[in-house]
């Protein structure tokens, strides 16, 4: 499937601006790897672009709803056990870089843009420091599970600064390429 068509097929099932702006840092995220570990960057981009296509609809089955959505996509099967390794409460082994990946980058690309919001410029200038002092202020983003920030990081095998570097720079190159669509992660 081209970007396009999922792109499509994630605003008929997400309807909100935040989930639809978390799916899109995903995507900018899972693509950043992709180029780092030399994989496909569409399919990790889909990846990251569909991996909570079922969390509106179904907050408290979710991930496990999202193979009858994928399915009838025509995804196959390592996507979907690929999307559902994510979740919290999922059997499926993240045995795998794209898993680790996703993964590790679900929560940190969202908490990352949360803290972009709060600067003058932005992503720009955006530091491993800048988010490490962030994960220390326990008010800030409160939700998030920090200590599965870093556990996430380890387990993709990256130290915690160039799994902050790669996503940044990711979502600055993904920002780019969202504004020429009529999107951002930013406004």
């Amino acid at each position: 499937m081209e970007r396009k068509e999922a792109l499509t097929l994630l605003k008929e099932h997400v309807k909100t601006d935040r989930v639809f702006r978390h799916s899109l840092a995903v995507e900018a995220a899972m693509v950043a790897y992709a180029m780092k570990f030399g994989e496909d960057e569409n399919y990790w981009g889909l990846l990251g672009l569909l991996h909570d296509i079922d969390f509106e609809k179904y907050p408290e089955e979710h991930p496990n709803r999202s193979p009858e959505i994928l399915e009838a996509a025509n995804f196959d099967e390592t996507f979907i056990a690929s999307i559902l390794s994510h979740g919290s409460t999922s059997k499926i082994p993240r045995d795998s870089k794209e898993r680790q990946c996703l993964h590790a980058v679900d929560e940190m690309a969202s908490f990352i843009i949360a803290i972009a919001l709060m600067r003058p410029t932005k992503l720009e200038g955006l530091t491993s420091k800048s988010v490490k002092k962030k994960m220390k202020d326990k008010a800030f983003a409160k939700a998030v599970n920090r200590e599965e920030l870093t556990a996430s990081a380890e387990a993709l095998g990256v130290e915690f600064s160039d799994h902050v570097d790669t996503i940044v720079n990711g979502l600055i190159a993904h920002e780019a390429k969202l504004q020429k669509e009529g999107y951002s992660l930013l406004d």
